[in-house]
């Protein structure tokens, strides 16, 4: 049988369904889940692939994770492919081999199966709220290697001819520290699975085995059309950026992110030669990790609304050295690689900026900072408070940054202080966007965030991984860096800071405060060059106080009227004076009420 031509009209109703599907996946997960991890943060990731495993469809959640699904399915078709059967679940959390991005992201599988023969597969990955190991979340950054992270699971049929494999939930319940929250989420995964499948059965038969397959085959064809189309128009040229996470433990050293962009004709290269080498701690980012980060900014980088389908990757190639901490050598730990990725994606957002200046914002807050407290009550039921904290985008051409909102490259939630409180011996202090933070900029940086956590139950262990201290969001076009993280144990009678990715656990006793301030977004051009009037509603909105405005913006603001000979007059003077962070950090610490560090010198941001 000839296949007949595509028609354009019949792809767009496939691939809108394709999408469907994933979301559908999605919605299933987020109202079935049993932790606060996937229930309320929504670190979960849903996906379709057609027969040979590539990556039809995908549903708007987590971008850092949609990238590794064609590793991970590659790897499940090499190793099952021609040993599939209808009613086969897979699970798999592996990194190295397996497309594994970290421990704690599980993938549950499930082939879908039509007159005999898999046409499709859909794919769920959620974050599991512990996996075992040296420290409960699997997130500790003091993980030396993989073997301390907790549990490694190849590639596994969790479910063989629809018979459920008992050692493997067995094996999972007595080596997790929830296992009634863990189980319960991959039960929402194994469920959302099953209705997918049954969604995509009917789509498959409506159209007959052989055309849907012509019709995915051409929609990652499409796929491609689009992303080189959009390739075309930027300029041609290399172009390098170079960020550093702060670094480790009470003595932190800059570990360095080197990327090279090259746009050529209708192809990007990207390549992260002269990264750093790997650490021994678990923040190393396992290569599908790596081409999930790239693939986010490239996105990030177009606007043309491009089917998420693996043809847009072919005009994608990503490298990097191995041994790097973006390619580390088995058995790296990598269980808090969050904070690479991110950074990988502001890094190459940064080289970006250089080929289309007016596109492309300042840098966010760092991503997702991910606070595990831990421990068990008294009648020794374990719990876990977990869930990312977020919400500061850095200003661009033509917008402030946005305030309070999922970054860009995790679109996950802050999980709601009712539910925490509600469900975990804890209290919420505060939660709030800090007064005079972020980066000043004509378009301002997005302010900080802050949440305080006080335990309720007599002991417990705080686990962190954060970020953007020493090294702060970057500003483009002249505007400033956004402000710092910083991280605080408020007790009794005393306070203790702490550094941002601690090499050990911190202990918690009944009454602790956990404080934790994110850090503010970039800012983006001259702040002497922001309209008065956007000033004067930044006072009105008490995001900036009124010393603020005159201080570091140069706008005078008496009795809630901008005095504008005043202001013309500061300006001007502010405008002759070397340019130095230094006014608006004295603030920023002003108002969190800590010592401000000294500055290494008063160069520009």
């Amino acid at each position: 049988m000839t296949d007949k031509p595509i028609d354009p009209v019949t792809l767009e109703v496939i691939k809108n369904a394709l999408t469907s599907v994933a979301d559908e996946l999605a919605l299933i997960i987020m109202r079935t889940a049993y932790s606060n991890i996937v229930r309320d943060a929504f670190d979960f990731s849903t996906s379709v692939c057609d027969h040979q495993g590539k990556v039809i469809a995908q549903s708007l959640t987590n971008p850092n994770h949609l990238g590794a699904f064609p590793d991970a399915m590659g790897a499940l078709v090499d190793k099952y492919g021609a040993n599939t059967e209808e009613g086969d679940v897979f699970l798999f959390n592996e990194p190295y081999g397996a497309g594994g991005v970290h421990l704690p992201d599980f993938y549950v599988v499930k082939p879908v199966f039509v007159n005999g023969q898999v046409e499709a597969y859909v794919i769920t990955l959620a974050h599991q709220c512990d996996v075992g190991g040296i420290a409960p979340g699997g997130m500790a950054v003091y993980a030396t290697e993989i073997f301390q992270e907790g549990l490694r699971l190849p590639i596994l049929k969790l479910y063989e001819a629809g018979e459920p494999n008992q050692a493997i939930f067995d094996i999972i319940e007595q080596n997790v520290r929830l296992p009634h929250w863990v189980l319960g989420d991959i039960g929402s995964q194994i469920a959302a699975c099953s209705k997918a499948e049954q969604t995509m059965c009917h789509l498959i038969q409506r159209y007959g085995a052989t055309q849907f397959r012509h019709y995915t085959s051409a929609l990652h064809d499409y796929a491609e059309k689009l992303m080189r189309a959009e390739i075309s128009e930027m300029p041609d040229g290399t172009y390098r950026y170079q960020d550093f996470v702060d670094g480790l433990g009470e003595n932190p050293e800059p570990i360095c992110l080197n990327a090279s962009l090259t746009i050529k004709g209708d192809h990007i290269s990207i390549d992260w030669s002269g990264t750093s080498p790997q650490v021994k701690a678990a923040i190393n980012g396992p290569m599908p990790a790596t081409r999930s980060a790239s693939y986010t900014a490239v996105r990030l980088a177009i606007s043309a609304p491009i089917p998420n389908c693996e043809g847009f990757m072919r005009a994608i190639s990503v490298t990097a050295p191995k041994g790097s901490i973006v390619n580390p050598h088995e058995p790296a730990a990598c269980g808090a690689r969050g904070i690479l990725m991110f950074r990988m994606v502001d890094t190459l957002l940064g080289a970006f900026a250089q080929a289309l200046p007016l596109k492309i914002p300042a840098a966010t807050e760092g991503g997702s900072h991910n606070p595990h407290i831990a421990g068990r009550h008294r009648n020794n039921k374990a719990f876990h408070i977990s869930g990312g904290l977020l919400g500061s985008w850095g200003g661009s051409h033509d917008r402030d940054g946005l305030d309070g909102v999922s970054n860009y490259a995790a679109n996950l939630g802050n999980a709601p202080i009712e539910l925490l409180e509600a469900n975990e011996p804890v209290e919420i202090t505060h939660y709030a966007l800090v007064q005079n933070s972020g980066g000043p900029g004509r378009s301002r940086g997005g302010l900080a965030l802050t949440r305080g956590y006080r335990l309720l139950a007599d002991e417990a262990v705080l686990i962190i991984r954060t970020d953007r201290r020493t090294h702060r969001p970057y500003g483009l076009s002249e505007g400033f860096a956004g402000t710092p993280s910083w991280n605080v144990i408020n007790r009794p009678n005393d306070r203790l800071l702490l550094p941002q990715c601690p090499m050990e656990s911190t202990p918690l006793e009944r009454g602790d405060e956990f404080l934790h301030v994110h850090a503010g977004g970039g800012g983006f051009g001259n702040p002497l060059e922001r309209h008065v009037n956007s000033v004067l509603e930044d006072v009105r909105d008490e995001y900036f106080t009124v010393s603020y405005a005159r201080d570091v913006y140069g706008v005078v603001i008496d009795q809630d009227a901008v005095d504008l000979e005043a202001t013309i007059a500061l300006r001007n003077q502010l405008q002759a004076k070397p340019r130095n962070d230094r006014s608006y950090l004295e603030h920023f610490y002003n108002t969190i009420d800590l010592p401000m560090p000294p500055l290494d010198d008063d160069s520009p941001s």
